[in-house]
């Protein structure tokens, strides 16, 4: 049943590549993913800066278009964007070369399902999209870093084939 759901919805929706004409559902698509960071953030701090609507989906987008990177759009029937993905290919800094053996890498940046589509398989054909982009620039791996607070995030990827290597601890002074 799943996989016949799945085929359904890949028929109804397009996978494209980022078009001006759909910053505002970019934004509003980012500024959902931070209020839900916001609101599973048990050290509090998170916050959505008066300006991060405005600001954050162009700061990506520059980075993108910066660093050998895609973005893809997920667009539903009514030519709404229901997802999306960004992705970068950086190069190495010359420090990295001293203590890694530094094979070429694609690095998700962003990967937001809007709440009304999820679980019906677009976040899986987004990392399809962007795995293949990855592919056809011989990356070797795909990093993405997960808040740790966002258990379905860890779990989504881990059903997509990555496993954790760095972890980063936090520890409260004041």
């Amino acid at each position: 049943m799943a996989e016949m759901l799945e085929s359904v919805i890949r028929m109804k929706i397009k996978m494209i590549e980022y078009d001006d004409i759909y910053l505002e559902d970019v934004r509003d698509l980012l500024t959902e993913l931070e209020e839900y960071i916001v609101s599973i953030d048990q050290d509090k701090l998170d916050r959505i800066h008066a300006e991060y609507r405005e600001k954050m989906a162009l700061l990506d987008l520059k980075k993108v278009k910066e660093n050998n990177g895609k973005c893809y759009l997920a667009i539903g029937d009514n030519d709404k964007v229901l997802g999306l993905i960004m992705g970068i290919i950086p190069e190495y800094e010359e420090s990295d070369y001293l203590d890694y053996k530094c094979p070429k890498r694609g690095i998700i940046t962003e990967l937001v399902v809007t709440e009304k589509a999820r679980s019906i398989g677009i976040g899986h054909m987004l990392m399809e999209k962007m795995d293949s982009y990855f592919k056809e620039n011989e990356c070797e791996y795909v990093l993405v870093d997960v808040f740790a607070y966002n258990e379905k995030a860890i779990k989504f990827y881990g059903k997509n084939g990555f496993h954790s290597r760095m972890y980063t601890e936090i520890k409260k002074l004041l």
